[in-house]
């Protein structure tokens, strides 16, 4: 329920059971998961946005950067700060090319207007528009509206990806 986009007193409600050991098993859970699973196969494109959310308070924003495959299902790689470069860069340097000249995405990018990622996508390796990025736009937005914690979003969206690569969810020891 919860990596559906359920709030955790409405997933007690539903269950019976109390809100605060359903939080508790999301971060039992979430702090085990691994940061990312390796593809199978290297995407042809990937799809680069960034979704604001919020943690403790509206004040506190934060932006959730994602890389997707334009064609699968599941997320590659993420990462969390702000909107700017410093972000960026820190999954950029996951997918951009090698020394080797090739990249884990292999032929183009599609991303939105957002002004950071033109500095290191090539013109030719890039589609700027919202109308081609179909898997990116509304995934992480399923899940997550206010976090308590950076760490905490951070779980729930470890356990968004494990649920959208293997459709279950782990249940704790």
């Amino acid at each position: 329920m919860h990596v559906n986009g359920m709030g955790f007193r409405g997933i007690s409600l539903v269950t019976g059971i109390a809100h605060a050991t359903i939080i508790n098993w999301r971060e039992q859970v979430g702090k085990f998961l691994p940061h990312t699973y390796d593809p199978e196969l290297i995407p042809k494109v990937g799809e680069l946005d960034e979704l604001q959310t919020f943690v403790s308070q509206k004040k506190t924003c934060v932006w959730i950067w994602t890389v997707v495959d334009h064609f699968r299902s599941g997320i590659l790689g993420w990462v969390v700060g702000d909107r700017g470069a410093e972000t960026f860069i820190i999954l950029w340097q996951a997918f951009a090319p090698h020394s080797e000249g090739e990249s884990l995405v292999g032929y183009f990018w599609v991303s939105d207007g957002n002004p950071v990622a033109p500095g290191f996508i090539p013109d030719g390796d890039r589609i700027l528009s919202k109308t081609y990025m179909t898997r990116v736009e509304g995934l992480p937005s399923r899940t997550l509206c206010y976090s308590k914690s950076l760490d905490i979003l951070k779980h729930s969206l470890r356990l968004l990806i494990h649920y959208l690569k293997f459709d279950d969810v782990p249940v704790p020891a």
